[in-house]
């Protein structure tokens, strides 16, 4: 399982974007990301950090079903 990247909440927003997610809302420092899909609609919000914390990136993985693969490749 390769290591999960060191990447800020602007460029995770960017990789979301590119599998299909758009920007809901923002409050604040928070951007709220939704994706519809036929199985499930997947939801998520990602804060603007200039660094984000290895277990918040994690549990937006969990909420994207995205894998650490799948990211990698987005970035």
């Amino acid at each position: 399982m390769p290591k999960l990247p060191v990447v800020s909440g602007k460029e995770l927003i960017a990789a979301l974007k590119k599998a299909g997610f758009v920007e809901v809302r923002q409050k604040g420092s928070h951007v709220s990301l939704q994706k519809i899909t036929h199985e499930a609609t997947y939801r998520t919000v990602v804060p603007l950090h200039q660094e984000l914390a290895k277990g918040t990136l994690i549990d937006i993985l969990h909420q994207t079903g995205l894998s650490r693969e799948d990211l990698l490749e987005l970035l």
